[in-house]
Protein backbone atom coordinates (compact mmCIF):
# COMPACT_ATOMS: atom_id res chain seq x y z
CA UNK A 1 0.00 0.00 0.00
CA UNK A 2 1.20 3.58 -0.73
CA UNK A 3 2.84 5.19 2.47
CA UNK A 4 1.31 8.82 1.29
CA UNK A 5 -2.31 7.06 1.07
CA UNK A 6 -1.69 5.66 4.28
CA UNK A 7 -0.53 8.87 5.40
CA UNK A 8 -3.41 10.77 4.52
CA UNK A 9 -5.97 8.60 6.09
CA UNK A 10 -4.27 8.63 9.26
CA UNK A 11 -4.31 12.49 9.41
CA UNK A 12 -7.75 12.62 8.25
CA UNK A 13 -8.93 9.92 10.77
CA UNK A 14 -7.14 11.28 13.54
CA UNK A 15 -8.46 14.90 13.21
CA UNK A 16 -12.30 13.91 12.60
CA UNK A 17 -12.86 10.50 14.38
CA UNK A 18 -13.95 10.31 17.73
CA UNK A 19 -12.34 7.18 19.77
CA UNK A 20 -13.70 4.16 18.03
CA UNK A 21 -16.18 5.51 15.76
CA UNK A 22 -15.73 5.86 11.96
CA UNK A 23 -14.63 9.41 10.73
CA UNK A 24 -17.02 10.41 7.91
CA UNK A 25 -16.40 12.89 5.20
CA UNK A 26 -17.92 15.32 2.89
CA UNK A 27 -18.18 12.66 0.13
CA UNK A 28 -21.05 10.35 0.70
CA UNK A 29 -20.23 6.91 1.76
CA UNK A 30 -16.35 7.96 1.85
CA UNK A 31 -15.35 7.02 6.19
CA UNK A 32 -12.05 6.30 7.57
CA UNK A 33 -11.14 4.28 11.02
CA UNK A 34 -8.13 5.02 12.69
CA UNK A 35 -7.90 3.06 16.25
CA UNK A 36 -4.94 1.97 18.36
CA UNK A 37 -6.78 -0.91 20.35
CA UNK A 38 -8.30 -4.51 19.08
CA UNK A 39 -11.82 -4.48 19.04
CA UNK A 40 -14.51 -6.56 20.68
CA UNK A 41 -17.37 -7.94 18.09
CA UNK A 42 -19.09 -5.55 16.20
CA UNK A 43 -22.53 -6.81 15.11
CA UNK A 44 -23.86 -4.34 12.01
CA UNK A 45 -26.03 -4.56 8.85
CA UNK A 46 -23.63 -3.94 5.91
CA UNK A 47 -24.38 -2.39 2.61
CA UNK A 48 -22.63 -3.18 -0.52
CA UNK A 49 -19.12 -1.26 -0.22
CA UNK A 50 -15.41 -1.44 -0.45
CA UNK A 51 -13.31 -1.26 2.46
CA UNK A 52 -8.92 -0.97 1.77
CA UNK A 53 -7.01 -1.50 4.69
CA UNK A 54 -3.91 0.53 5.24
CA UNK A 55 -2.13 -1.40 8.37
CA UNK A 56 -3.16 -3.90 10.87
CA UNK A 57 -5.64 -6.20 10.25
CA UNK A 58 -9.63 -7.19 10.62
CA UNK A 59 -12.19 -10.22 10.52
CA UNK A 60 -15.29 -9.95 9.21
CA UNK A 61 -17.65 -12.56 9.41
CA UNK A 62 -20.97 -13.47 7.01
CA UNK A 63 -23.17 -15.99 7.91
CA UNK A 64 -20.69 -19.41 8.50
CA UNK A 65 -18.20 -17.80 6.74
CA UNK A 66 -15.23 -15.46 8.59
CA UNK A 67 -12.49 -13.90 6.46
CA UNK A 68 -9.19 -12.02 7.52
CA UNK A 69 -8.41 -8.46 5.58
CA UNK A 70 -4.93 -7.30 6.76
CA UNK A 71 -2.68 -4.25 5.15
CA UNK A 72 -2.67 -4.23 1.68
CA UNK A 73 -5.71 -5.91 0.99
CA UNK A 74 -9.58 -5.03 0.40
CA UNK A 75 -12.64 -6.26 1.85
CA UNK A 76 -15.95 -6.58 -0.82
CA UNK A 77 -19.17 -6.80 -0.14
CA UNK A 78 -21.54 -7.22 -2.35
CA UNK A 79 -24.90 -7.24 -0.49
CA UNK A 80 -27.17 -5.96 2.00
CA UNK A 81 -25.98 -8.59 4.61
CA UNK A 82 -25.42 -8.79 8.44
CA UNK A 83 -21.99 -8.84 9.49
CA UNK A 84 -19.76 -9.45 12.60
CA UNK A 85 -16.82 -7.43 12.50
CA UNK A 86 -13.68 -7.55 14.45
CA UNK A 87 -10.20 -5.37 14.33
CA UNK A 88 -7.75 -7.76 15.55
CA UNK A 89 -4.16 -6.57 14.89
CA UNK A 90 -3.83 -2.40 16.40
CA UNK A 91 -1.77 -0.82 18.61
CA UNK A 92 -0.44 2.29 19.23
CA UNK A 93 2.61 2.06 17.41
CA UNK A 94 1.03 0.96 14.35
CA UNK A 95 -2.96 1.66 14.52
CA UNK A 96 -5.48 -0.01 12.13
CA UNK A 97 -6.51 2.54 9.52
CA UNK A 98 -8.72 2.13 6.84
CA UNK A 99 -10.69 3.95 4.06
CA UNK A 100 -14.00 2.52 3.11
CA UNK A 101 -16.82 3.68 0.30
CA UNK A 102 -20.18 2.31 0.13
CA UNK A 103 -20.59 1.17 -3.59
CA UNK A 104 -23.59 3.23 -5.73
CA UNK A 105 -26.08 0.62 -7.58
CA UNK A 106 -26.96 3.44 -10.39
CA UNK A 107 -22.96 4.04 -10.98
CA UNK A 108 -22.11 0.32 -11.27
CA UNK A 109 -25.33 -0.39 -13.68
CA UNK A 110 -24.23 2.57 -16.26
CA UNK A 111 -20.58 1.64 -16.09
CA UNK A 112 -21.65 -2.03 -16.68
CA UNK A 113 -24.08 -1.09 -19.59
CA UNK A 114 -20.72 0.43 -21.18
CA UNK A 115 -18.19 -1.65 -20.72
CA UNK A 116 -20.60 -4.76 -21.52
CA UNK A 117 -19.68 -7.79 -20.25
CA UNK A 118 -22.19 -10.13 -18.28
CA UNK A 119 -21.31 -10.78 -15.19
CA UNK A 120 -19.94 -14.05 -14.28
CA UNK A 121 -18.34 -15.50 -10.88
CA UNK A 122 -18.75 -17.14 -7.45
CA UNK A 123 -21.75 -15.34 -5.29
CA UNK A 124 -20.28 -15.04 -2.10
CA UNK A 125 -21.11 -11.99 -0.21
CA UNK A 126 -18.09 -11.15 1.02
CA UNK A 127 -14.66 -11.55 -0.46
CA UNK A 128 -10.98 -10.56 0.40
CA UNK A 129 -8.37 -9.83 -2.38
CA UNK A 130 -4.83 -7.77 -2.45
CA UNK A 131 -5.89 -3.92 -3.62
CA UNK A 132 -5.04 -3.30 -7.07
CA UNK A 133 -3.00 -0.29 -7.69
CA UNK A 134 -4.91 1.84 -9.91
CA UNK A 135 -8.25 1.66 -6.45
CA UNK A 136 -5.03 3.01 -4.13
CA UNK A 137 -4.45 5.77 -6.96
CA UNK A 138 -7.85 6.94 -7.18
CA UNK A 139 -8.73 6.39 -3.18
CA UNK A 140 -5.45 8.76 -2.66
CA UNK A 141 -6.90 10.93 -4.95
CA UNK A 142 -10.21 11.65 -3.04
CA UNK A 143 -8.19 12.31 0.33
CA UNK A 144 -5.55 14.85 -1.47
CA UNK A 145 -9.65 16.56 -3.15
CA UNK A 146 -10.77 16.30 0.98
CA UNK A 147 -8.16 18.84 1.60
CA UNK A 148 -9.75 21.21 -0.78
CA UNK A 149 -13.03 21.30 0.51
CA UNK A 150 -14.05 24.21 -1.92
CA UNK A 151 -13.18 21.18 -4.96
CA UNK A 152 -15.35 18.55 -3.14
CA UNK A 153 -18.37 19.26 -4.81
CA UNK A 154 -17.03 20.00 -8.44
CA UNK A 155 -14.77 16.97 -8.58
CA UNK A 156 -15.99 14.24 -6.05
CA UNK A 157 -18.84 12.29 -8.47
CA UNK A 158 -15.91 12.33 -11.10
CA UNK A 159 -13.83 10.69 -8.60
CA UNK A 160 -15.89 7.92 -7.39
CA UNK A 161 -16.85 7.11 -10.72
CA UNK A 162 -13.37 6.41 -11.72
CA UNK A 163 -13.08 4.07 -8.49
CA UNK A 164 -16.06 2.17 -9.24
CA UNK A 165 -14.62 1.76 -12.83
CA UNK A 166 -11.17 0.24 -11.49
CA UNK A 167 -12.99 -2.08 -9.46
CA UNK A 168 -15.64 -3.70 -12.13
CA UNK A 169 -12.41 -3.59 -14.74
CA UNK A 170 -10.34 -5.60 -11.73
CA UNK A 171 -10.64 -8.75 -9.88
CA UNK A 172 -13.63 -7.80 -8.14
CA UNK A 173 -15.41 -7.22 -11.39
CA UNK A 174 -17.57 -9.98 -11.74
CA UNK A 175 -19.30 -9.81 -8.48
CA UNK A 176 -19.48 -6.27 -8.77
CA UNK A 177 -21.65 -5.94 -11.71
CA UNK A 178 -24.32 -8.34 -10.34
CA UNK A 179 -25.29 -5.62 -7.95
CA UNK A 180 -26.05 -3.36 -11.32
CA UNK A 181 -27.17 -5.71 -14.05
CA UNK A 182 -30.51 -5.52 -14.96
CA UNK A 183 -33.03 -8.55 -13.79
CA UNK A 184 -30.09 -10.07 -11.98
CA UNK A 185 -30.85 -12.55 -9.17
CA UNK A 186 -28.30 -10.15 -6.87
CA UNK A 187 -31.18 -7.44 -7.62
CA UNK A 188 -34.02 -9.58 -7.50
CA UNK A 189 -33.10 -10.61 -4.02
CA UNK A 190 -32.07 -6.86 -3.42
CA UNK A 191 -36.38 -5.67 -3.77
CA UNK A 192 -36.75 -8.60 -1.31
CA UNK A 193 -33.86 -7.09 1.24
CA UNK A 194 -35.15 -3.70 0.89
CA UNK A 195 -38.43 -4.39 2.16
CA UNK A 196 -36.81 -6.71 4.74
CA UNK A 197 -35.01 -3.93 6.38
CA UNK A 198 -37.94 -1.55 6.70
CA UNK A 199 -40.06 -3.50 7.89
CA UNK A 200 -38.26 -6.55 9.87
CA UNK A 201 -40.45 -5.95 13.09
CA UNK A 202 -43.88 -7.23 10.71
CA UNK A 203 -44.62 -10.69 9.67
CA UNK A 204 -43.28 -11.22 5.93
CA UNK A 205 -44.37 -14.88 4.59
CA UNK A 206 -41.35 -16.16 2.37
CA UNK A 207 -44.07 -16.27 -0.03
CA UNK A 208 -44.61 -12.44 -0.56
CA UNK A 209 -40.93 -11.59 -0.60
CA UNK A 210 -40.24 -14.67 -3.24
CA UNK A 211 -43.41 -12.71 -4.96
CA UNK A 212 -41.85 -9.42 -4.83
CA UNK A 213 -38.67 -11.05 -6.57
CA UNK A 214 -40.10 -12.65 -9.24
CA UNK A 215 -39.21 -16.05 -7.96
CA UNK A 216 -41.10 -19.33 -6.57
CA UNK A 217 -40.24 -19.87 -3.00
CA UNK A 218 -38.39 -22.29 -3.29
CA UNK A 219 -36.27 -20.51 -6.09
CA UNK A 220 -36.37 -17.22 -3.75
CA UNK A 221 -35.01 -19.19 -0.97
CA UNK A 222 -32.37 -20.90 -3.00
CA UNK A 223 -30.88 -17.66 -4.66
CA UNK A 224 -31.65 -15.01 -1.43
CA UNK A 225 -28.93 -17.39 0.51
CA UNK A 226 -26.59 -17.34 -2.27
CA UNK A 227 -26.92 -13.81 -2.18
CA UNK A 228 -26.60 -12.97 1.72
CA UNK A 229 -25.01 -16.60 3.04
CA UNK A 230 -28.81 -16.87 5.41
CA UNK A 231 -32.32 -17.84 4.57
CA UNK A 232 -34.46 -14.66 5.03
CA UNK A 233 -35.67 -15.80 8.34
CA UNK A 234 -32.46 -15.88 9.32
CA UNK A 235 -31.75 -12.38 7.73
CA UNK A 236 -34.89 -10.94 9.70
CA UNK A 237 -33.81 -12.35 12.81
CA UNK A 238 -30.53 -10.51 12.88
CA UNK A 239 -32.33 -7.61 11.77
CA UNK A 240 -34.39 -7.69 15.00
CA UNK A 241 -31.66 -8.37 17.69
CA UNK A 242 -29.22 -5.94 16.27
CA UNK A 243 -32.10 -3.22 16.06
CA UNK A 244 -32.88 -4.08 19.39
CA UNK A 245 -29.50 -3.66 20.76
CA UNK A 246 -29.53 0.05 19.62
CA UNK A 247 -32.17 0.65 21.03
CA UNK A 248 -31.29 -0.62 24.50
CA UNK A 249 -27.66 0.74 24.35
CA UNK A 250 -27.94 4.17 22.13
CA UNK A 251 -31.36 5.01 23.27
CA UNK A 252 -31.71 3.32 26.63
CA UNK A 253 -34.71 1.11 26.03
CA UNK A 254 -35.37 -1.94 28.67
CA UNK A 255 -35.18 -5.52 27.38
CA UNK A 256 -38.67 -6.08 27.04
CA UNK A 257 -39.85 -3.02 25.07
CA UNK A 258 -37.08 -3.34 22.75
CA UNK A 259 -38.16 -7.31 22.03
CA UNK A 260 -41.70 -5.90 21.13
CA UNK A 261 -40.51 -3.07 19.20
CA UNK A 262 -38.90 -4.62 16.65
CA UNK A 263 -41.37 -7.63 16.48
CA UNK A 264 -40.72 -10.34 18.99
CA UNK A 265 -43.82 -11.35 21.09
CA UNK A 266 -41.99 -13.62 23.49
CA UNK A 267 -39.21 -12.28 25.76
CA UNK A 268 -38.20 -15.41 27.01
CA UNK A 269 -37.36 -16.12 23.28
CA UNK A 270 -35.82 -12.66 22.71
CA UNK A 271 -33.29 -13.38 25.55
CA UNK A 272 -32.54 -16.74 24.15
CA UNK A 273 -31.92 -15.85 20.75
CA UNK A 274 -30.50 -12.33 21.66
CA UNK A 275 -27.60 -14.62 23.93
CA UNK A 276 -26.61 -16.82 21.00
CA UNK A 277 -26.41 -13.61 18.63
CA UNK A 278 -24.28 -11.56 21.38
CA UNK A 279 -23.17 -13.84 23.48
CA UNK A 280 -24.75 -12.35 26.26
CA UNK A 281 -28.12 -11.73 27.07
CA UNK A 282 -29.37 -8.53 26.84
CA UNK A 283 -28.94 -7.02 30.68
CA UNK A 284 -25.61 -7.64 30.67
CA UNK A 285 -24.73 -7.11 27.13
CA UNK A 286 -25.79 -3.61 27.73
CA UNK A 287 -24.09 -2.81 30.84
CA UNK A 288 -20.74 -4.19 29.40
CA UNK A 289 -21.29 -1.63 26.36
CA UNK A 290 -21.64 1.13 29.30
CA UNK A 291 -18.43 -0.06 30.98
CA UNK A 292 -16.99 0.17 27.79
CA UNK A 293 -18.39 3.83 27.22
CA UNK A 294 -16.89 4.96 30.77
CA UNK A 295 -13.15 3.20 29.81
CA UNK A 296 -13.67 5.27 26.28
CA UNK A 297 -14.33 8.67 27.59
Amino acid sequence: MTSPLLQAVSRYAQAHARRGHAAQTPIPGLSMVCTTDPSGLLHAMAHPLVCLVLQGGMQVAVGPETLSCMAGESLLITADVPTVSQITHATAAAPFLSIALELSLPVIADLSAQMGVVPRGDHAPVRVDPTDAEVADVALRLMRLLERPEAVPLLQASLVRELHYWLLAGRHGAAIRRLGWPGSHAQRVARAVAVLRTDFAQTLPVESLAALAGMSPSSFHQHFRAVTSLSPLQFQKQLRLIEARRLMQSEGASASSAAFVVGYESVPQFTREYGRLFGLPPVRDTQAAKGRGREAA
